[in-house]
């Protein structure tokens, strides 16, 4: 029979020690009654062993994680009030629960074998991949090779000096990078699932381009892609793995800093004109309109999202 806060608490599925703490295998309702002073040999003698053989994760018992809950033995030896000990142990198990629920979540979160369709061609605001969530890659195959193969080919082919799958169509956590922009020139970098784990203190201003973000007309000096000033950090240090599923980890400065943290803004699912100031978004408004404009005629499906409806 299971119990209720503030009624009377019976034996449930599992009795433990005779000295009156009970678990409820199911609910993890716990009664604490007639508690002696508890010293370590018998917490870990008794009460340890016992919700091991109840089926509750005996590390959530463990001192260290009740000293987290703010329930260690000197508030077992005060004998704290049954219902604050009852309270503190039933948020524990709830946490837990959380955690493992959220274990579950994140399988979801794996690319698996990564599949896609070649040729690959540039994804164009405001197509809503470049906006969907990115997964982890977890399978180090030739398949992932041959993908990192042709990002660098039309990266190469449309002038660029980086590339995030997302910008091809491919939602998972990979970029490609070259400083230089030529092929056999400068060296060429891939990151898997990469992080950044610190940002430098200084900041510098300059003029990004964006593969997903052309321009269009017959202005000769008009540059290929949509430019604006966009305010980053000028060095970052990232973690990353290599294309073997090798860890490394490197600090970038200067140009190198810029190109990365375009890209991996990319995998996060945000967009470089989303860091510009208001004042700078308001000079390329009219050309992301016209980008707009351009999705609808080719899909026939109205745009995902309008620079217009911005506050």
């Amino acid at each position: 029979m299971q119990g209720t806060v503030g009624g009377s608490w019976r034996p449930c599925t599992a009795l433990l020690h005779q000295s009156g703490f009970r678990v409820a295998k199911g609910l993890g309702f716990a009664r604490f009654s007639s508690f002696p002073d508890l010293h370590r040999r018998w917490y870990r003698s008794h009460v340890r062993e016992d919700v091991r053989r109840c089926g509750v994760c005996s590390s959530v018992w463990d001192q260290r994680d009740m000293k987290k809950l703010g329930v260690g033995f000197e508030a077992w030896r005060e004998r704290l009030p049954r219902r604050e000990l009852l309270s503190t142990v039933v948020a524990g198990r709830r946490s837990v629960l959380h955690e493992l629920q959220s274990l579950r979540n994140d399988e979801a979160d794996y690319s698996g074998q990564i599949e896609y369709e070649s040729p690959l061609q540039v994804v164009l605001y405001p197509d809503p991949r470049l906006r969907a969530k990115n997964k982890i890659i977890n399978v180090f195959d030739e398949k992932l090779q041959q993908l990192v193969q042709e990002m660098f080919d039309i990266m190469y082919k449309t002038d660029g000096v980086g590339l995030a799958a997302p910008q091809v169509g491919v939602n998972v956590r990979l970029m490609v990078y070259n400083p230089v922009g030529e092929r056999g020139q400068g060296e060429e970098y891939v990151l898997v699932n990469p992080q950044i784990v610190k940002y430098g203190k200084n900041q510098d201003v300059f003029a990004e381009g964006c593969l997903s973000f052309p321009t269009f007309g017959s202005d000769p000096k008009k540059a290929p892609t949509i430019e604006a000033d966009v305010e980053r950090p000028k060095s970052v240090r990232v973690e990353a793995q290599d294309i073997k599923g090798k860890k490394f980890a490197m600090t970038l400065k200067e140009w190198q800093a810029r190109i990365f943290q375009h890209e991996y803004d990319h995998l996060e699912g945000t967009l470089y004109f989303d860091r510009m100031s208001p004042e700078v978004l308001d000079s390329i408004q009219l050309d992301l309109k016209k980008l707009e404009e351009l999705y609808e005629q080719r899909t026939g499906l109205p745009a995902p999202e309008k620079i217009s409806n911005r506050k």
